[in-house]
């Protein structure tokens, strides 16, 4: 593809705009649909277009290529703007974060990024013991698999991710190491497993359906590895991204389960019992992913330390930092 000509501009330009800046990214971000865009922004297709040609005016350069009205590409330049613009954006955010910590330092919102063992087995305690602390401070928690929730703080949409795989491929992102945990198999009362008189090996799993997490969560290439080493085919009938699923499929008889041992609930799960598979896999460790060039109000920091007590401020920062050096 040719390179775009730059653009000659013929007027004296107007000074860039952040709001230009966002309506440059948010095109970007909607795959070049500007309608997208303009719906995602609350502004109309018209007006988004025309700001962004008069910074495309102003850079002297075009952002992006058009066949007609209809943006189809970025341009090799543009690729390079974007990526500024998007600093550039994320460090407003940031400046807003610095007023706001020192205008109400018990006030503003947190958004974690998470996967739904997390949100529904670990957080609980961290998100009511928080709330206590913070009781004006807006929580949101959004979920999704490993990938989706890194993107989410990769893009500025949350402020970090809970989780136990994907963040580690994420340059973008400082890991903090924050619990190690394990699995157990849940088998409904009376069935052959809970009869065992010694500990399980994977060759006893392996002789019924398993039913455990989908590839993307919890741990699951442990499990995968575990089998593999051990010469053991499991016989995997069904896959959840969600632990209650993999709990109620158990229980009608479907198959046993291997989950994370932070989901089986004594007082909820009657029905079910848990068998330490803890000897038979390696242990993940949930870690927590914050952008290198992020700024962490006060209130985050306090939460990063509730859930993970060994995180504290300073802990956090230099892990930060330490992410930052080439």
């Amino acid at each position: 593809m040719a390179q775009p000509a730059r653009r000659p501009c013929l007027i004296e330009p107007r000074p860039m705009k952040l709001q230009q800046l966002r309506y440059l990214v948010e095109v970007a971000k909607q795959g070049l649909n500007v309608s997208e865009a303009a719906e995602t922004l609350h502004t109309s297709q018209p007006g988004i277009s025309k700001q962004i040609r008069l910074l495309e005016d102003e850079l002297g350069i075009q952002v992006f290529i058009r066949n007609g009205k209809r943006v189809v590409a970025v341009s090799e330049p543009g690729k390079q703007v974007l990526r500024i613009a998007e600093r550039i954006l994320r460090e407003a955010k940031n400046l807003k974060r610095v007023g706001e910590e020192f205008a109400s330092e018990a006030e503003g919102s947190l958004i974690i990024a998470t996967t739904h063992t997390q949100a529904r087995y670990a957080l609980p305690e961290t998100i009511r013991a928080f709330r206590q602390h913070y009781p004006n401070v807006r929580l949101q928690l959004k979920q999704g698999n490993p990938t989706q929730i890194c993107d989410m703080v990769v893009a500025g949409e949350a402020d970090f991710a809970i989780a136990t795989e994907g963040i580690l491929l994420y340059k973008e992102l400082a890991a903090l190491p924050c619990h190690s945990w394990n699995r157990s198999v849940v088998a409904p009362h009376g069935h052959p497993l809970t009869e065992l008189n010694r500990p399980i090996t994977l060759a006893d799993i392996g002789a019924y359906p398993i039913i455990t997490y989908d590839t993307a969560f919890t741990g699951r290439t442990r499990i995968n590895h575990a089998f593999e080493q051990a010469g053991v085919t499991p016989n995997l009938v069904l896959t959840a991204i969600d632990t209650d699923v993999i709990k109620t499929y158990v229980g009608i008889g479907l198959g046993v389960g291997i989950i994370a041992s932070m989901g089986y609930e004594p007082e909820r799960d009657r029905d079910l019992a848990a068998l330490d598979a803890s000897h038979l896999f390696e242990p993940s460790i949930t870690k927590i992913g914050i952008r290198k060039d992020a700024y962490l109000r006060g209130f985050a920091y306090t939460f990063i330390e509730l859930f993970a007590p060994h995180l504290t401020r300073a802990k956090v920062d230099e892990a930060i930092l330490a992410g930052q050096q080439p």
